[in-house]
């Protein structure tokens, strides 16, 4: 019960009051163990879990507490061995069988999968059993790296096991029907899985909807039997007209006829299905007739109409339009609307379709969808506004169109401003409509607000209109306090927020969009782009963990369906979790993540709380060692979470996607080789005697200083491909995925400081190993580096320079850009500090090895050798920078806490009194996030300038 509760101390005091009563408890002291677990004394737990599982219990109670224990200290392989020994132990129990398959399907063995379920079912001949073992050898097939040894080994002997059970009559479940028409499918036997499907075994398949069909269907694809995918497609689009699937399934196998001309035989039948159109008349045909009939149905469906400009669509492909009277598009279009305006899904419906209408119709279009929507105005100069919720959908539908046939796009700014006036007149108008609503529900008109700011947008991005941005975040602030679930408002203001450098709004905004489980991988990146590079240290590191956690507890998570899958018979779906646990393992974000929570670290504790050699070590990093799998790098971003109207030339495109990925790895490659290097420096700093230099190859720090060269060269190779992508100048739409720090890295001169850096840790090396005599030419070349490092440094503070937020004409100028530099500047000043630590260390013994030479020699003068001078002049220099860089931030902050914005009244007159409440709480949050940033940045940089006050040797 103490366990139960969370009250591990109490549980631990319990269990040692038993214990001492009985001393070979076991139960008692597994409990015990999980006490300990639970309150972070991880070794003494398993020390004591060890000693119980050693005696190999039997008792149920012992077993289930360590397979609890074993599943919290993440160490499933231990609970394999506990019940493969129970199992010798007790060898006719279905319990510990079980468990002993479940525990094998945790670690995913297969081979002993398949024996365990071999065991069970002899033991208790049940079918679920046997059908465990024939899973488990698919399984094999599908893990196996030979392709040919799963098609000639696996899968036919799972082949072989099914029709054993076939033959005897023995098949019961409908998941054992799945499962042999899976292994057939994965064979390629598609004839065979076809019979089964067709013949008595499917009649078992029941649980779907028409699962029996789907699946013939998938098997007549497969073997490009047309005539009976046609002829099944039209069967069953006669028992239901607005299934979609349906209508491109005939459409693709009308044409795929007409493409063979294949004519029915004389005396068969035309096919196992039935009747076969086999011509474009009698698809035109078909589809009147579904109309027909659509007319005489009780609830209007849209399948029919929306199939008829699909095969409008596909004859114009084709080229052969006009000589099949089907109707005008733009006609079809209009009459669909009059059916359809009223329903959300109207305009997603005809998006697919407006590339049917010639660009020159698109304005008449509008003109006549808005002809036939009930409006009415007070007066004659007033906008004409809906009575109610159906014609306000309608007009909203005709206002999405209008975007996205680029009518917006094509307008001036002062037209613009005039259209947002009048959306956002619409948006307030339509807001009476949902008065009675939910705070969770959204209200009807929210879609004018978003179009309205999506205008605001071109003027920002597009004309340079820096109050329109402004505008923006006030009506999104707006309609948010309207709409508080609309997560398209919150995403929009994460965005535009994070483009002008404030991150404080959007750490807020992301937790109340609730993001669950998988959408830590799709959305996270919105988030873990921008904390740490606008100097939110902190939030930082929480949104890591956030994402950390998820895709952490995946591994385990995944186990757990796995497992449910086997018990219920699930097993089409076994593939599918592993393919899925695969994904998230190999996801890019993942990747980035870990990379940017482990520099993080570094960069807030390394060398402050806790020295390098010991975060690297806590990490357990290697610069051996890189885990991101390249070659399988996925990328899982969901880049159309945000909605977008935008005409196809201005949407974002497959090109886009490919590019964004290419920046992104190129990225990662650097950053994941900057951490490997930072992780290779302690490897390094051990004392060297510089006579026995075949002994230090033995010792093996000279391999050490081979992987940092190799790891310099891989990263000098990244640099030069991000480059090179760079030079492109790819410009990604507004909406579209945010672009990487790279261009930053590289522009404000942070890349080269660090990589010289590393240049320089080679040269102390040398250093190091061949002594203070006859290295002067090393000393020249390391005092130079020194004095370039600082010149970079200084270059890097002046790209820091300005004001990040100040008051032009009236407007509020922002330059976001100074934060991301300055934060780079902290970054680089961090690697600066270690590589000047790991110096420190090496010239530290040089100079007290020095000082016992003088006072042997009892001379005055023995010469100082340049490097020592070199490297005070450089520590205080460097003390010097970083004191004026952090005087520069006070500066920042004294400017920032002084600039009232109260005063500032924003010019633009139009501005309603609730709408400037709107503004002021929009820029008083940006204000406060720039000087969040800068008091966390300041508060780093001052624990650094400690650091550098430690170098003096």
């Amino acid at each position: 019960d103490y366990l139960d509760n969370g009250n591990n101390k109490m549980a631990i005091q319990q269990a040692d009051k038993l214990l001492k009563k009985h001393k070979d408890l076991h139960c008692a002291k597994v409990l015990k163990a999980i006490g300990l677990q639970r309150t972070g004394k991880q070794d003494e737990a398993y020390a004591l879990a060890q000693e119980v599982a050693a005696l190999e219990p039997t008792d149920d109670n012992s077993l289930q507490a360590l397979t609890i224990l074993y599943r919290e200290m993440h160490r499933p392989e231990l609970v394999t061995k506990l019940y493969e020994a129970a199992v010798k132990k007790v060898p006719n129990s279905e319990e510990y069988h079980s468990h002993l398959f479940m525990a094998y399907a945790r670690v995913g063995e297969y081979k002993k999968m398949q024996q365990a379920g071999m065991a069970l079912y002899k033991i208790v001949p049940k079918n679920p059993y046997y059908f465990w073992s024939v899973m488990s050898l698919i399984m094999q097939s599908i893990s196996a790296q030979d392709e040919n040894l799963s098609k000639t080994m696996f899968l036919p002997l799972a082949e072989r096991m099914v029709e054993k059970m076939v033959k005897e009559d023995k098949i019961e479940a409908e998941a054992e029907v799945e499962l042999y028409y899976m292994i057939l499918e994965r064979l390629e036997k598609y004839q065979e899985a076809l019979d089964v499907v067709r013949g008595k075994l499917g009649e078992k398949l029941t649980s779907e909807l028409q699962s029996r069909e789907n699946k013939c269907m998938a098997m007549y694809k497969k073997l490009c039997r047309w005539p009976e995918c046609n002829a099944l497609s039209r069967r069953l689009l006669l028992k239901n007209s607005d299934d979609w699937q349906f209508y491109i399934t005939y459409f693709d196998s009308v044409f795929q006829l007409i493409d063979e001309s294949w004519t029915p035989p004389l005396e068969e039948e035309q096919s196992l299905e039935g009747e076969v159109h086999y011509s474009i008349e009698q698809a035109v045909k078909f589809i009147e007739e579904r109309i027909t009939e659509e007319s005489k149905s009780a609830r209007p469906l849209r399948g029919p109409y929306l199939a008829k400009l699909e095969l409008i669509r596909r004859l114009r492909c084709r080229g052969c339009n006009d000589e099949y009277k089907l109707g005008d598009p733009e006609e079809l279009m209009f009459q669909y609307f009059k059916k359809f305006g009223d329903k959300p899904c109207c305009f997603t419906d005809l998006k697919v379709f407006v590339d049917l209408l010639p660009s020159s119709q698109y304005t008449k279009f509008i003109s006549q969808l808005l002809e036939v929507i009930p409006l009415s105005a007070a007066a004659e100069s007033e906008v004409a506004l809906p009575a109610d919720i159906k014609a306000l959908q309608q007009h909203l539908c005709v206002v999405q169109l209008t975007r996205l046939l680029g009518i917006y796009h094509a307008m001036d700014k002062k037209e613009k401003l005039t259209a947002v006036r009048e959306l956002m007149l619409r948006y307030r108008h339509g807001l009476e409509f949902g008065k009675t609503c939910l705070k969770t529900e959204l209200q009807f008109s929210d879609y004018y607000c978003l179009l309205a700011v999506h205008l605001l947008l071109d003027l920002w991005l597009e004309e340079g209109e820096e109050t329109a941005v402004w505008q923006c975040l006030t009506f999104l602030e707006e309609g948010l306090s309207h709409s508080p679930s609309n997560a398209q408002f919150k995403l929009l203001l994460i965005r535009i927020y994070c483009r002008l450098g404030a991150f404080e709004p959007v750490a807020e905004l992301y937790s109340s969009l609730d993001a669950k489980h998988i959408q830590h991988d799709t959305i996270g990146y919105l988030l873990t782009r921008y904390a740490e590079s606008l100097g939110h240290y902190a939030a930082a590191s929480q949104s890591c963990n956030f994402a950390l956690r998820f895709f952490h507890s995946n591994q385990k998570d995944t186990s757990e369906y796995i497992i449910q899958a086997y018990k219920y018979g699930a097993f089409e779906k076994i593939p599918e979790f592993i393919a899925f646990r695969n994904r998230l393992n190999s996801s890019l974000h993942f990747a980035q993540v870990r990379t940017e929570r482990m520099l993080l670290d570094l960069l807030l504790e390394a060398n402050i709380s806790t020295s390098l050699e010991e975060s690297i070590k806590s990490m357990s990093l290697s610069p051996e060692e890189d885990d991101i799998p390249w070659k399988d790098l996925r990328d899982n971003r969901d880049l159309t979470v945000l909605f977008n109207w935008d005409p196809k030339d201005r949407d974002i495109s497959e090109e886009h996607r490919k590019l964004s990925l290419e920046e992104e790895t190129v990225w990662l490659r650097i950053r994941s080789l900057t951490l490997r290097l930072v992780s290779g420096l302690p490897t390094l700093s051990h004392t060297i005697q510089p006579k026995n230099s075949e002994k230090t190859a033995e010792n093996g720090v000279s391999s050490k200083i081979d992987t940092i060269r190799s790891l310099l060269q891989q990263l000098e190779a990244a640099v030069d491909s991000g480059k090179k992508f760079l030079e492109q100048k790819i410009q990604y739409p507004v909406l579209g995925p945010p672009p990487t720090r790279m261009a930053g890295f590289f522009s404000n001169g942070s890349c080269q400081c660090q990589t010289s850096l590393f240049y320089l840790v080679s040269d102390i090396y040398e250093l190091d190993t061949n002594g203070l005599e006859d290295s002067a030419e090393i000393q020249e070349r390391i005092g130079n580096s020194f004095k370039s490092l600082i010149e970079r440094l200084t270059d890097l503070f002046n790209k820091c320079k300005g004001d990040l937020i100040e008051v032009r004409d009236g407007t509020l100028k922002t330059q976001p850009n100074l934060l991301e530099n300055l934060v780079f500047f902290v970054e680089t000043i961090s690697i600066t500090l270690w590589v000047s630590s790991y110096c420190d260390s090496v010239l530290r013994p040089f100079k007290s090895n020095l000082q016992k030479k003088k006072k042997k020699k009892k001379e005055s003068s023995v010469a100082m050798p340049p490097v020592f001078t070199h490297f005070l002049d450089y520590v205080t220099e460097l003390q010097t920078l970083t004191s004026n860089v952090i005087d520069h931030i006070k500066g920042l902050e004294i400017i920032l806490t002084a600039l009232k914005l109260e005063e500032l009244s924003l010019k633009d007159t139009l501005l309603l009194q609730e709408e400037k409440k709107f503004t002021k709480t929009v820029q008083g949050k940006v204000q406060s996030s720039y000087h969040h940033s800068v008091q966390e940045i300041g508060e780093l940089l001052k624990k650094r300038l400690d650091t550098i006050k430690k170098l003096k040797i």
